[in-house]
């Protein structure tokens, strides 16, 4: 009886020694949040930026150490961000697993406001809006997970996302030719508002892609001197991976793009495309192009079409170049772009 009595003492002791050492990890892990929250918000403050929150409360205990920072908003950017950005959540959660004491989750929860350059601002709430990074003493991380679920917007119509993720890797002393931004796209079932463009359709039922954005980083005060010299410094955006599900449309592409001397965007690449046909006739009947390039563009593609052995819907392969703000297709134009007007 009293070994057994001693082996509940030590067993009681130990288990004891166990919380006091998770209780005071914990409380490092939370004091460094605190830290690292303070001195961000410093930071944005010093940049120019305003920012506001009401005090931050601690939690978590005994996985996790959280930070929960109630009703935060932040307002800045310009000249960087013509017009400016103001971004507000009910509540801001930092987190890191006590396992994982290398990764800083964060996460925005309740209904959010977010207004770019001027525009009308939108106010959303989702599931799950959050950021996974690591927790690194350096100016930019080396990559960052954002993860979307199940966001329904105002804008001012109905609009949404049930699924996104976003991968990114960030090299930002990456010279000429070499990725500065490394990045990888997959959404399902965005919801399109009604008052924007959808010649094919208010739902894309699939968009993923993957990429580099070669550098160097761009220098410059406006964004106009910035796309300059990225241009200058030989910067290109190469599309390794396109696919997009949208209406009639089953598109896989890839692409290189760059600037030109007028800082408008060209390049070349080349697509696969299943319901060509369908979809030329949609992006005509709402406009997007004109009635005769839809035409030539079937008369193309329909000798270049080939059809599968078990029956599915003909596919086709063609090159695609955009020159002077012209998109073309084996040399017939389709559609005259915008120009993009730099700030």
């Amino acid at each position: 009886m009293r070994r057994r009595g001693k082996l509940w003492i030590v067993l009681l002791a130990v288990l004891l020694l166990l919380l006091a050492a998770d209780t005071l990890y914990w409380q490092i892990a939370v004091r460094h949040l605190e830290d690292g929250f303070a001195a961000w918000v410093a930071q944005q403050r010093a940049a120019g930026w305003t920012e506001a929150n009401q005090a931050p409360a601690r939690g978590g205990w005994p996985l996790a150490a959280t930070l929960t920072v109630p009703t935060i908003s932040l307002a800045g950017g310009s000249p960087d961000i013509p017009g400016g950005i103001a971004w507000s959540a009910d509540r801001l959660v930092l987190s890191v697993a006590l396992p994982r004491p290398d990764q800083l989750q964060i996460a925005a929860e309740g209904r959010q406001r977010l207004r770019i350059s001027g525009n009308p601002e939108v106010s959303f709430t989702a599931d799950q809006v959050g950021v996974a990074l690591p927790l690194r003493a350096a100016r930019w991380p080396p990559y960052l997970d954002v993860t979307v679920d199940h966001l329904r917007a105002k804008v001012p119509e109905d609009a949404g996302v049930d699924t996104l993720g976003l991968h990114l890797d960030l090299h930002p002393d990456a010279q000429s030719g070499e990725p500065a931004l490394a990045f990888g796209l997959k959404a399902e079932a965005i919801n399109l508002p009604p008052r924007i463009a959808r010649p094919l359709g208010p739902r894309i039922a699939r968009l993923a892609a993957d990429g580099a954005l070669n550098g160097p980083l761009p220098a410059g005060r406006s964004p106009e001197e910035r796309a300059a010299s990225w241009r200058d410094g030989g910067g290109s955006l190469e599309i390794h991976h396109l696919t997009l599900d949208w209406g009639p449309l089953d598109l896989t592409a890839s692409a290189t793009l760059a600037l030109d001397d007028q800082l408008q965007p060209m390049g070349a690449g080349s697509a696969r495309l299943v319901g060509y046909a369908e979809t030329l006739d949609a992006l005509a009947q709402n406009g997007a192009i004109s009635r005769s390039a839809a035409t030539a563009a079937k008369a193309v593609l329909s000798l270049l079409a080939n059809s599968p052995d078990d029956g599915s819907p003909p596919e086709v392969e063609v090159p695609l170049t955009l020159q002077y703000r012209t998109l073309s297709m084996r040399q017939v134009p389709l559609v005259r772009l915008p120009e993009v007007d730099w700030p």
